[in-house]
């Protein structure tokens, strides 16, 4: 399955909504967020490509 967004911008929205302290520690296993949090990286990604959109990038 392709990848839907890059590991650099997953990682910059999970600093963004304080999820990537739970990857760090479990040795970068994105396994260990919960289903919550990441619906929670979903919505910030498409915030995200709204704000995109918007400026017209």
């Amino acid at each position: 399955m392709p990848r839907l967004m890059s590991d650099s911008l997953r990682e910059q929205l999970a600093k963004r909504i304080g999820v990537y302290d739970v990857v760090q520690a479990n040795n970068g296993d994105w396994g260990s967020v919960s289903a919550r949090q990441c619906g929670l990286l979903v919505k910030a990604a498409i915030e995200a490509a709204e704000e995109q959109l918007k400026e017209g990038r």
